[in-house]
Order: structure tokens, then sequence, then C-alpha cells
């Protein structure tokens, strides 16, 4: 009966398990992707749940992962380009559903608009 009972806890206890668990990814991390030919300063992310700087990315780069309790497919994005701020500002996440659990990147390019809140554009990239 013992055996039983310890085969079934077993069996319980995998099945109850998410995938992202069982390979080791635990939370949601997204980074930053420069792929455009100028360098930001002072980036700053708001996925929903505040402000987070990632500081400066050079273009071409990658920045480290940080650790977001919530996020969606865009966020709000501010950053400077050659003392100039620009900005992507989303007008609300209704009807948008939450990221799983898992790496990110949200990957910033600028199409050469000189206006402040039409000049970058953000893709999200699973990682």
């Amino acid at each position: 009966m013992k055996r039983i009972l310890v085969f079934i806890f077993t069996i319980t206890m995998i099945i109850g398990c998410s995938k992202e668990k069982m390979s080791g990814q635990d939370g949601l991390e997204i980074r930053l992707s420069n792929s455009s030919q100028q360098n930001f300063k002072n980036v700053i992310v708001d996925t929903g749940t505040g402000k987070v700087s990632f500081g400066d990315l050079d273009a071409g780069k990658n920045t480290a992962y940080k650790k977001f309790s919530k996020a969606y497919r865009y966020a709000f994005v501010q950053l400077e380009i050659n003392g100039q701020t620009y900005t992507l500002q989303p007008i609300d996440y209704v009807g948008e559903v939450p990221l799983e659990d898992g790496r990110y990147a949200y990957q910033i390019s600028v199409n050469g608009n000189q206006n402040q809140y039409g000049n970058l554009s953000l893709k999200l990239i699973e990682e």
C-alpha cells in the first residue's frame, strides 16, 4: 500500500510541475536589444509595473536580463539619442495577455523620424 501511495504522490508531483520549472527557468526575464545604428543613453522601460533603468545601450548590443513580475509584448520605452529624448508610449494594455515565464528581448529600432513619439519601434523576441 505504501508503494502505491508513493507512486501516486510522485506522479502527481511530476504532473504538477510546469515545463519552465522543470527546465530550470524561474520567472520572467527581459533584456533589450539595440538593432539601430544609434547609441542609446539612459534607457528606461516600464512594462506596467514601474520604471526600470537599463542604463546605456550601444548600437547593435544587448543588455543583461532583468527580472519582471509582469510584462506584455510591448512596453513604455524612453531613451536619449544625441541628447534628444525619444519615447515609445503605449496607450494601455487592455486585452493584452501577460507574457509567460521565460526569457524575452525587446528589440528597439529607430526609424529616422525626428518626432519624439514617432521615432522608436519595439519588437518582442522570445529567447
